[in-house]
């Protein structure tokens, strides 16, 4: 059974950086596409980031050139760095898991992140 922990939220200033961690365990991490995604009050949970076992990467295109996910596949590891971010940004971001051959997810349990001065 996959599990994923999340951590690294908290408030930040518009233009500074924060970074999450997502860790990985239960099963073979390299078999997994692994994603961000984060949902708003009163909005839908969306796609930010997602990186396939390979390292090739995709984007929601309004954190593109301000986010980068990345993967530690020795560590277990997801990445999300957030550098200049907006108070748009605001959100629950969660950890996802996508199984490459039977296309399973999981989920993390969320962490805030909130971008005020």
């Amino acid at each position: 059974q996959v599990q994923l922990a999340e951590s690294g939220g908290g408030t930040v200033q518009p233009g500074g950086s924060l970074r999450l961690s997502c860790v990985f365990w239960g099963e073979r991490f390299s078999l997994y596409f692994m994603g961000w995604y984060r949902q708003a009050p009163g909005q839908q949970r969306e796609l930010v980031a997602r990186i396939t076992p390979g390292g090739s990467t995709g984007y929601e295109d309004s954190v593109k050139g301000r986010f980068t996910i990345s993967r530690d596949n020795a560590k277990g590891t997801v990445y999300l760095q957030m550098n200049n971010p907006t108070p748009d940004d605001t959100a629950v971001y969660y950890c996802n898991a996508q199984n490459m051959r039977s296309g399973i997810e999981y989920w993390g349990q969320g962490t805030q992140v909130t971008v005020s001065s």
